[in-house]
């Protein structure tokens, strides 16, 4: 995988940040894409540190001005992108009758029109290699929903379309599509609102009870299962949707 390169969206910290250093142990350089290159620092210098690529940078997903720049950045520096993991997001906890439409809006423009952006903006990349590997990060409360969280639920629910949808229509272009949608994951932004803010009415021992394998996730384990969609091995893999959720959800 030497010559791959590879751009994570959200990559700061949490599941993308450890998105980049396994994918980067791959031998793959890393675009570490986040909406402030300041706090990509850290996620750069590991994967320096262990002797890889990569490259800072920052952007509003859902602005496609910004995307296009950041994109120019990672093609000159490090070459064209051919695995991109559409994992930026945000989270929300609010009862169904008080989202607004603003807090609606905004929750469909980062989840789910980021997405699409990145995407769009990527693939001409990919297209022209005859080879690539698209993995999106969606969420446990696509599948199986989840309360005070709607919007969110209907957002990563509309990745999983478009990861089907285009597992369809890009396979014949050498480009798989996959889709990981995480049980909530220890460590990461999301997690501590849901749960030490105390926003998410189900609690943390309950969740982790839920499911045959009573621990928590980490952000490693998502690593380990993107890794694999990113590689060779799974080239017969796509509209999949892979769950990484303890066997939470069945």
């Amino acid at each position: 995988m030497s010559e791959k390169v590879a751009l994570v969206t959200g990559a700061a910290a949490g599941i993308g940040a450890s998105c980049c250093r396994r994918l980067a142990s791959m031998g793959m350089a890393i675009g570490v894409l986040d909406l402030d290159e300041e706090r990509c620092a850290a996620t750069v210098t590991s994967i320096e540190n262990a002797g890889g690529r990569a490259l800072a940078l920052g952007a509003d997903i859902a602005d496609r001005a910004q995307v296009a720049s950041a994109l120019a950045k990672v093609r000159d520096r490090l070459g064209a992108v051919t695995v991109l993991v559409n994992n930026a997001g945000i989270a929300g906890f609010s009862p169904f009758l008080e989202i607004d439409d603003a807090a609606w809006d905004r929750m469909i423009r980062i989840n789910l029109t980021g997405a699409f952006v990145v995407t769009q903006e990527v693939l001409p990349d990919m297209v022209d290699a005859e080879w690539g590997r698209i993995i999106n990060i969606s969420s446990m409360a696509a599948q199986a929903g989840a309360p005070h969280m709607a919007h969110y639920a209907a957002a990563k629910a509309g990745m999983i379309g478009m990861t089907k949808a285009l597992a369809h229509e890009l396979g014949p272009k050498g480009v798989t599509v996959n889709c990981i949608p995480p049980r909530f994951i220890t460590g990461t932004i999301m997690s501590d609102q849901s749960f030490v803010a105390g926003k998410q009415p189900l609690l943390r021992e309950a969740e982790i009870a839920a499911g045959p394998i009573q621990r928590a996730g980490r952000p490693e384990d998502i690593a380990g299962a993107v890794a694999w969609l990113a590689s060779e091995e799974s080239g017969f893999v796509t509209g999949q949707v892979v769950g990484v959720n303890g066997g939470r959800y069945i």
